[in-house]
């Protein structure tokens, strides 16, 4: 069987996802404000547009890959670029047909929408997030590699192309150095962050869709590093381990319910967004996950208000590894039958 493969290439130093943007409307936090630029006026403007209904429809799909991806891999550190994971699936969506189109609709939560509106929307996000904040560096690159000789749909390719601004290429597969210059393509999508993500081309693949994701920012009220110093912190598994602990006291929009706190931690403009959750004293971390949907996410977001707040959060760094998805995209569809 022949088969068409699917990179996810993000690296972010937060989950992309609209659940995650702060659209419509001006800064909500005490970051300095300035007059938008004509990029930021129009993301804006494209993000409020976004139908409302698809905007939950991925944040539900989000928490639903997020929920199998720690329930594989748990007593893991997990980190996910739902919108990396979307952007590149609604690409491979626009070739599928018959059965296999049900069961992406499914999977995706992309059933009852129109296929033009559904790219048109996701072209308006990508726009909407790139463009979000001058001051924030993101990039949104995709990419379609197809083996030599193949004979690729005229209309996916177009579509592909005109909503997705993907760079189509017809490579020989069989070329010891195809595998090298479909990483070259990678590493430079992702400013040299991921040098190599393929060994080798598998014989039976026909065709490789790729979605990198670059995010680089720095929050609204930064860190300071003479507040940084080694503290004690709590392990899921109990027990405690020293690690150097960021500090800063600040106005943030805070909430607490569920058996958790609730924290938004902004970037920028105050655009996008890193949200915080912390499990009370004795609450499984899993456990609230796995109760995390789209309505339970937009609850917590009401209750948020501006407070004072003395945060401290271990200083992190993320590193790229390779995950593959299709497991946990198999089990979203079975529990959807």
């Amino acid at each position: 069987m022949r088969k068409i493969k699917v990179l996810l290439t993000a690296l972010t130093l937060l989950a992309l996802i609209p659940a995650g943007m702060a659209f419509p409307g001006g800064s909500s936090g005490g970051g300095a404000s300035r007059i938008p630029t004509e990029a930021e006026k129009r993301s804006d403007e494209l993000a409020a547009s976004i139908d409302s209904s698809l905007i939950d429809a991925n944040t539900r799909f989000a928490f639903d890959i997020l929920q199998e991806l720690v329930s594989e891999d748990r007593g893991k550190n997990v980190f996910i670029s739902p919108l990396s994971i979307l952007l590149a699936l609604a690409m491979t969506y626009n070739g599928a047909a018959g059965d296999t189109n049900l069961a992406m609709a499914e999977a995706l939560q992309f059933s009852g929408f129109d296929l033009e509106e559904l790219n048109q929307s996701f072209s308006d996000l990508m726009f909407s997030v790139v463009n979000a904040d001058e001051k924030v560096e993101i990039s949104i690159a995709n990419s379609i590699w197809y083996r030599l000789g193949f004979e690729a749909e005229e209309d996916f390719i177009e579509r592909n192309k005109t909503y997705y601004s993907s760079e189509v290429r017809e490579l020989d597969f069989s070329d010891p150095g195809a595998a090298g210059t479909i990483n070259r393509w990678i590493e430079g999508a992702t400013k040299g962050k991921i040098a190599k993500m393929l060994d080798v081309i598998p014989g039976d693949a026909v065709m490789y869709l790729i979605n990198a994701i670059y995010f680089k920012g720095d929050w609204t009220h930064r860190f300071s590093e003479k507040a940084t110093r080694d503290e004690e912190f709590n392990l899921e598994t109990g027990g405690t381990k020293k690690v150097p602990m960021m500090h800063i006291e600040q106005q943030f929009r805070h909430a607490r319910g569920n058996n958790l706190g609730f924290l938004r931690l902004p970037y920028g403009r105050e655009k996008l967004v890193m949200y915080i959750l912390l499990p009370d004293e004795g609450e499984d971390l899993d456990a609230i996950i796995a109760e995390l949907d789209d309505e339970s996410w937009n609850w917590l977001k009401s209750g948020l208000a501006e407070k004072e707040v003395a945060l401290a959060m271990p200083k992190y760094r993320i590193e790229y590894g390779v995950k593959l998805i299709n497991d946990a995209l198999a089990k979203l569809l079975c529990n959807r039958r």
